[in-house]
């Protein structure tokens, strides 16, 4: 029945407004991609692959940034496990210190670690004695990479063990099971998408780290010269090479959010009791 002239309908009608409104930062954000990538043909792209100086940068960047993410899960999740079962003193400031590399300029995060682990920083010297340097090797990339991304694991696995239920824990517990073969076996597979989802984005952020790598690396081809930093090169002497790096990161990007979207869909929204 119809009320002057008004048809009553069973869904509510939407607000197309609002992607009116939103539409100049939509377009904001996808034209500097769908500019990049239009500049780039396939017969490009597969010419420039080939090319010997692209070989060795895109393999020294899934090296380095692969032997990131391993060292980043085997020290970080430890201290992601402490951060979530345990209550003490500055925790909060420990929570603090683990995000500051995020928030934390790249170059001068560089800085830092060259005047720590540099010829003349405070442990690079005291290697130095001992005929080591770090700085300005494949070393320094993956500690720069390692530095710029692990706490995207380690606040994902921390909230991963957070969502973790202690009844499991603990009735493994009462089993017999020891504190081992509880973690082994019951809360790591309880929060293997949290963990899986960090170390993707561990990964990608790795791949992707420029700041810290170009100032505490530096920028040697095939020796410490990451995708990131060809590119950064290739504007200068060859944009091929650039443009192709670049859609490579891109699509890398891509692949990496729609996994770990995919995996912390399947993460528990619920968390365990409290500490």
């Amino acid at each position: 029945m119809r009320l002057g002239g008004y048809r009553p309908s069973s869904r509510p009608r939407r607000f197309d407004g609002l992607w009116l409104v939103n539409a100049p930062f939509l377009l904001f954000l996808i034209l500097p991609l769908g500019a990049l990538l239009s500049r780039v043909s396939v017969d490009q792209l597969a010419a420039t692959l080939v090319r010997e100086e692209v070989y060795r940068a895109i393999s020294l960047s899934l090296t380095t940034a692969s032997m990131s993410v391993l060292i980043t899960i085997v020290f970080g999740t430890p201290l992601a496990y402490l951060m979530a079962r345990r209550t003490f003193r500055l925790k909060r400031v420990l929570d603090t210190l683990i995000d500051l590399p995020t928030v934390l300029p790249p170059a001068v995060a560089g800085v830092a670690l060259l005047l720590a682990f540099g010829r003349r920083g405070i442990v690079g010297s005291l290697l130095e004695d001992w005929g080591l340097s770090i700085a300005f090797t494949q070393t320094a990339v993956v500690i720069a990479q390692t530095f710029i991304a692990a706490p995207l694991y380690i606040k994902s696995a921390l909230v991963g063990f957070t969502a973790v239920e202690r009844e499991f824990e603990q009735s493994a517990t009462l089993d017999g099971a020891g504190s081992w073969a509880v973690f082994r076996l019951i809360t790591v597979p309880l929060a293997w998408p949290a963990l899986l989802s960090g170390a993707v984005l561990t990964w990608a952020r790795a791949l992707g780290e420029f700041g810290a790598t170009i100032i505490f690396a530096g920028n040697y081809p095939g020796r410490t010269q990451t995708m990131p930093l060809a590119i950064y090169i290739g504007f200068e002497l060859d944009l091929d090479v650039a443009l192709t790096l670049s859609v490579i990161l891109i699509a890398s990007s891509c692949l990496v959010l729609i996994v770990a979207k995919g995996l912390l869909q399947r993460q528990p929204v619920e968390n365990g009791p409290g500490d």
